[in-house]
């Protein structure tokens, strides 16, 4: 076993533990960014002037009748910016544009001495729009070919070839919804300037070093005259990912001119209406199966609703055809990729970057084919797993994959399959009208940045002279315990008992150059460098501790605060050694560093090996539908899911279930609407507020629900074994939407394919459930109302 994924003896790594501010969220007495509002003195309030216009060039704009408002100070605009005037890292974002790109684009700023006097002031702020033509629908921006960015294709074996070996072919097309992040705390930034002119920016940021670059480039300052600092996020999945940055450079430029403290912080409907989504995806699909039911080749194309201007959407789109394959080995492949350009909020990163969207869009057609090919759904997907030996289409070999196996069979053996199902056969025999079904879906989600470079990180560790720990690493909190976990590595590394550990909030002036915390990357990153910090410290310690118990420092350990020697009975506490270390001038800090081993991609060729290793995991769910409404509830999950040797259980549990959770929002509640018409709101953002955005709530929760991690599945070359957890569990819930699909397909006759929207809400069920009464697709590849899979007749007669 590597050096990495060793645990030393009695580790506080692997022990069960709440989450270190479990018991300040609860209370309240946790800080978020805009709590520290009322810290500060002489604060300003800015407030966006929104354009309700879908697109126009900005041919006036009146600040001077905010500047009567009472209260009201300033209004920033372009003209204002002292560096470059663009929030983005692609720069075709301005942060003050001259052109309004979607309904609610933000063309300047109001600066008050309260909230409700900025909210008058950019009221009265008069802007002259001369509109123009705009792309709201996917559909209208593929008519339209209205794409930008990068339009990468994933090939593999020979496509043409496979078809032609194939006995079944089926092609189709599927669109699903965009998601809002709806994270508890919206977008917040706080920012002063000291007397040394030094910018300092609390900000709810996923990514301070890149807001620290944003803020930088906008003020035209380097980076070491800008410190930005994230407490902790009250939720961020993505959506803080890069969206954070021109918020927090609005209330910069706001400080630097005003000599205040600026305060952003959007209400929920600015939220809702300004930051951006998970991209909604169109496909357009043909695959070819063997005679018995092996995938032989898969033709694809992925279009992803970029929105406005590109943010992350070229790396979401890479990672969802990487992931397109998910647990199934694909020979003969060529997925293209593009990017629509809309006039829509610009869509972001969100828990899963793309590759929930690749693998539903290949579930969706095992789904949809598994009746046209005479075979049980669970057993078409068994079928096609990766085995030994096997790649990924973009060239990767598959570490592990029997574990996609074993993690099924453990769900089987832990849900009961076989009984279960012979109950729901018995039960649907007896109830006409109300339907259950069971479905199993899989993953294999690849860890790592698809960028290479940000595959590294940071940490600064210190020891003080009374033996008390104070860690440093560029990692993130939003609630999803990754300070927990560092805490928990540090003291194993060290090995001392967790309360002498304290971690300082993420700044940008004590680890430099981090990566954002995302790609389920967190702990792995920053674990390891903590890692190596403490590991630099315990070595100048054990070298003290040697000569203290006249012994060589080979042979003493430090385990729960003690220094011992093997083999005798000299010891020395952690205080005492920390002390004597101290007075022998021995250095009591440590910068650690990690970068992955291993990775390399070509984007161009898209060709290469860009993830770490791949998590595994499995999900059962059985659902009932009322064929009456389409209502449905979750009966019960069981889910086996593959996070290595946990470092801490209980927060990778509460991952896997809130993962879950959201990713069964998305494909079964969550529908975004914009309206597309013709009238004067075009563009609109239709579901502005919980009110008519359906979130997940306890009433959507499996009566059952049952969370097993996969045992005895360390993960060599990985910080103590462990695996990332955040974002792989969210795919688990393609379970839901199978099982949904499969009891749609019980109110019709047997052998038809099921085409379910999604999201599954329950109007999308009632209409699957009405087309799987009016017969769906058959497997005579008759489809008779043209909406579903359309099987090649030529390649069925060959069948």
């Amino acid at each position: 076993m590597s050096h990495l994924s060793e645990r030393p003896e009695k580790p506080v790594v692997g022990v069960s533990m709440p989450h270190e501010s479990a018991d300040l969220h609860v209370t309240g007495a946790a800080l978020y960014t805009d709590d520290l509002v009322h810290r500060a003195k002489d604060v300003l309030h800015a407030y966006p002037v929104q354009v309700m216009k879908a697109h126009g060039r900005i041919t006036a704009l009146r600040t001077e009748p905010a500047l009567a408002v009472p209260g009201v100070v300033r209004v920033l605009t372009g003209a204002d910016v002292p560096g470059v005037n663009d929030a983005g890292m692609k720069h075709d974002e301005p942060l003050f544009p001259d052109e309004v790109m979607f309904h609610g684009h933000a063309v300047a700023w109001v600066l008050a001495d309260t909230v409700e006097a900025a909210r008058l002031g950019a009221a009265a702020v008069e802007v002259e729009l001369d509109e123009k033509p705009s792309v709201i629908s996917l559909r209208e921006a593929i008519a339209a070919e209205s794409f930008h960015g990068a339009r990468p294709v994933m090939m593999t074996g020979d496509v043409d070839a496979g078809f032609e070996d194939s006995a079944h072919v089926f092609t189709g097309e599927f669109q699903f919804s965009d998601q809002e992040h709806f994270y508890l705390e919206t977008h917040a930034a706080l920012a002063h300037v000291d007397e040394g002119g030094q910018m300092f920016v609390q900000s709810s940021t996923q990514h301070p070093s890149e807001t620290q670059e944003i803020v930088a480039h906008v003020l035209g300052l380097h980076s070491h005259e800008v410190t930005v600092q994230c407490l902790r996020m009250g939720g961020g999945f993505g959506g803080k990912e890069m969206q954070p940055h021109g918020f927090a450079a609005v209330a910069a430029l706001g400080a630097r001119l005003t000599g205040r403290p600026v305060r952003v912080r959007l209400n929920r409907t600015q939220d809702l209406t300004m930051s951006g989504k998970r991209h909604g995806f169109h496909a357009s699909w043909k695959i070819g199966f063997d005679a018995e039911g092996r995938i032989q080749a898969l033709d694809a194309t992925l279009t992803a609703d970029g929105g406005w201007s590109l943010d992350l959407s070229e790396p979401v789109v890479a990672r969802a055809l990487c992931h397109i394959d998910n647990t199934y080995w694909i020979p003969n492949a060529r997925v293209t990729g593009r990017i629509a350009k809309t006039n829509k909020v610009s869509n972001t990163a969100f828990r899963g970057f793309g590759g929930p969207q690749g693998m539903l869009v290949i579930e969706d057609i095992m789904g949809r084919c598994a009746p046209l090919l005479g075979l049980d759904p669970m057993e078409l997907r068994q079928r096609n797993f990766y085995r030994q030996g096997h790649s990924t289409p973009y060239g990767q070999p598959v570490a592990h994959p029997e574990r996609i196996p074993v993690v099924w069979q453990q769900v089987q053996d832990d849900a009961g399959i076989a009984d279960r199902k012979r109950e729901i056969a018995a039960f649907n025999a007896a109830h006409p009208h109300t339907k259950r079904a069971l479905a199993i879906t899989g993953i294999k989600f690849g860890i790592s940045f698809n960028l290479t470079a940000f595959n590294q990180a940071g940490a600064l560790v210190l020891i003080y002279k009374d033996g008390s720990v104070l860690i440093n690493h560029g990692g993130t909190e939003m609630g999803q315990g990754l300070h927990t976990k560092m805490l928990q590595v540090a003291a194993t590394t060290l090995g001392v008992p967790l309360h002498k550990v304290r971690l300082a909030p993420t700044r940008t002036d004590k680890v430099p150059n981090t990566s954002a915390t995302a790609a389920s990357a967190g702990a792995d990153l920053n674990g390891a460098a903590v890692k190596n910090a403490c590991e630099q410290l315990r070595g100048r310690l054990l070298q003290v501790a040697g000569t203290q118990l006249g012994a060589n420092a080979a042979d003493v350990r430090i385990v729960e605060g003690v220094a011992r020697v093997l083999g005798n009975d000299k010891a020395l506490a952690w205080d005492d050694l920390v002390r004597t270390a101290y007075f022998q001038r021995v250095q009591l800090s440590a910068a650690g560093f990690y970068r992955t081993e291993g990775l390399h991609w070509d984007a161009k060729t898209f060709r290469g090996s860009p993830f770490k290793y791949f998590s595994y995991g499995a999900a059962a769910t059985e659902v009932e539908v009322d064929g009456f409404t389409g209502a449905y509830r979750i009966r019960r999950v069981d889910i086996v899911h593959d996070v290595g040797d946990s470092l801490s259980p209980l927060i990778d549990i509460g991952q896997i279930e809130g993962g879950f959770v959201q990713g069964a929002g998305w494909l079964t509640l969550e529908d975004l609407r914009w309206d597309a018409g013709d009238g004067p709101n075009r563009g609109r953002l239709l579901t502005q507020a919980a009110s008519t955005y359906k979130l997940p709530s306890f009433s959507e929760m499996p009566e059952q629900f049952n969370v097993r991690l996969l045992e005895n599945a360390t993960e060599e070359g990985a910080v103590y074994g462990s695996k990332a957890v955040g974002e792989p569990p969210l795919m688990l819930a393609l379970s839901v939407r199978e099982a949904l699909r499969q009891a749609a397909g019980e109110f019709g006759p047997s052998g038809i394919s099921v085409e379910l929207a999604s999201p599954a809400t329950p109007e999308a069920v009632y209409w699957a459930v009405e087309a799987a009464r009016k017969g769906g697709a058959r497997h005579d590849g008759r489809d008779p109302d043209g909406s579903g899979v359309r099987a090649d007749a030529s390649a069925v007669s060959n069948a």
